[in-house]
């Protein structure tokens, strides 16, 4: 575990972020491909991708034949990397909409067919080239039976004062979400909080750093709090609620008294193999309306709604 313990610089930070919200994408029908059997697609892995293949991929397949190879942990670098080579594997690309901006910055992703998509339908119009179809909550989350009520941070000030709740701190080494619940500590309100005051962000991350685990992975958020590696993680919600169920492991709680949402989308990357294979790699999206399953079905939308949330993003 010590080689998570805070190495972080700023430059890890500042890859730069933005986001961007919009209704669940619809593929027009007359569009769907029989000739395409395999599509690539990243995720996150963990319990998020259990729900995707259950809600979305396997709906999807059933309906078209087509399989969907799931890949974890999506990574630009492995993008730059596939370009630069000229070795394109993936088709489907999914992240935050902070990773999905840089992408597309960089020129990682296909341009969007507006001839198949039903615009109409989006709340928002999409980029260029990605679109966000998912909203979710994170804040913090602990061992209950370690932790009583009052000996835990229920909000991000709390997170930060190591004095007042003394214990190791897990946080993504990430810049979207991470200066913003720096700042929230601080005393921002989320209406002053862009532009960002970096500088700022990271004077209040200075407090932790020495007391802070910097999990690479999503799904370490959860499990180095369970093995007691981390005593209050910086996580999402609906990873924290699966494991209150069956085979989750360590329960932990959650609280709602403070939180951030952020974004989800996808991208098809540039060069996939074939036009008629990017035609396939949107539809993947599509198979849910059919079943009913709504998109982020992982729990995202019942905790956003119960919680009372600082919007913030």
């Amino acid at each position: 575990m010590n080689r998570l313990i805070s190495t972080v610089s700023r430059r890890c930070f500042l890859a730069g972020a933005a986001s961007v919200l919009a209704a669940p994408i619809v593929i027009r029908p007359s569009r769907a491909v029989a000739n395409s059997n395999l599509v690539t697609m990243v995720a996150w892995g963990g319990t998020y991708q259990d729900v995707l293949e259950r809600t979305v991929v396997t709906p999807f397949s059933e309906e078209t034949g087509i399989k969907v190879n799931m890949i974890p942990a999506p990574d630009l670098a492995k993008i730059k990397a596939m370009l630069l080579t000229g070795n394109v594997e993936w088709d489907l690309y999914t992240n935050t909409g902070a990773r999905l901006a840089s992408g597309s910055k960089q020129g990682f992703w296909e341009k969007l067919d507006p001839s198949i998509l039903e615009l109409k339908d989006l709340a928002v119009a999409p980029a260029s080239d990605y679109i966000a179809n998912e909203i979710f909550t994170s804040g913090i989350a602990w061992d209950p039976k370690k932790y009583d009520s009052g000996k835990h941070p229920v909000n991000f000030a709390e997170f930060f004062d190591v004095n007042s709740f003394p214990g190791r701190r897990g946080m993504r080494p990430l810049p979207d979400g991470t200066l913003e619940i720096a700042l929230l500590a601080d005393g921002v309100a989320p209406k002053d909080m862009y532009p960002v005051d970096v500088n700022r962000a990271f004077k209040v991350l200075d407090r932790v750093k020495s007391r802070t685990v910097w999990p690479p992975t999503t799904p370490q958020t959860v499990s180095l709090v369970q093995t007691g590696e981390v005593d209050f993680g910086w996580t999402v919600a609906a990873r924290a609620k699966a494991t209150t169920g069956p085979g989750g492991g360590v329960p932990l709680a959650f609280s709602f008294e403070q939180n951030v949402f952020a974004t989800s989308g996808y991208a098809v990357v540039k060069g996939a193999p074939n036009k008629k294979k990017r035609y396939a790699a949107y539809r993947v999206y599509d198979a849910p309306r059919s079943s009913g399953a709504p998109r982020g079905s992982s729990g995202q939308y019942a905790d956003v709604e119960a919680s009372g949330v600082d919007v913030v993003g």
